[in-house]
């Protein structure tokens, strides 16, 4: 399956009036905190160190936009849910993403990024709510699947399906063995693409 050969960091956006043109397509992953998003971020790119990533939760405080080709991107959105970060950061991260979800026209889809060994929390299903009450796509990654049985894997998989509607899709995902990305990135693509839309990856 094809990578993203062109993907660049293109900036941060602390605020709504920061954000990139709101133009084309871009697909946002979402995701509690050391869930592991820009791990699977750089997977599905093929990029090594496009996305920062960290072992401390919470570091990720702004929305950063990264350029595919011509007007599609993929936003990584500030990981939520991590209990130490303080209460007026959380109230800004919420007021944040709750923007940029209502008020992107250019967002074609949303990436759950989730840990497979944890069940779905408020937050997450509040992401969700935001997702499907403005009509947007949603594709859920459970990370970090290598570090359960195969067994154990699959029963995460099922409980999380059993909890969404059959509009949104569920994957076991693992950046360490490479487990789902090439389904990933196929999705991510559909999600830009949308009806109409051309976009090229090698």
């Amino acid at each position: 399956m094809a990578q993203f050969p062109h993907a660049q960091f293109l900036k941060s956006a602390w605020a709504p009036e920061q954000f990139p043109p709101d133009r084309g397509a871009e697909v946002a992953f979402a995701g509690r905190s050391n869930a592991g998003k820009s791990s699977a971020l750089n997977a599905i790119t093929g990029r090594k160190e496009l996305a920062r990533t960290s072992k401390t939760p919470g570091r990720t405080q702004l929305i950063n936009f990264f350029a595919l080709e011509g007007e599609y991107r993929l936003a990584d959105l500030p990981g939520y849910g991590y209990a130490k970060v303080p209460e007026r950061m959380k109230r800004h991260w919420q007021a944040l993403m709750s923007a940029y979800v209502a008020q992107r026209e250019s967002l074609a889809g949303i990436v759950i990024v989730m840990d497979a060994r944890r069940p779905l929390t408020d937050v997450d299903v509040q992401m969700l709510d935001w997702a499907h009450a403005h009509g947007l796509p949603v594709h859920v990654l459970l990370t970090k699947a290598d570090k359960l049985s195969r067994n154990q894997a699959v029963a995460a998989q099922r409980r999380v399906l059993d909890e969404l509607p059959d509009s949104d899709s569920v994957q076991l995902f693992s950046a360490v063995t490479k487990l789902g990305v090439d389904e990933a990135r196929k999705r991510v693509l559909e999600m830009l693409r949308g009806p109409g839309r051309r976009l090229c990856a090698r």
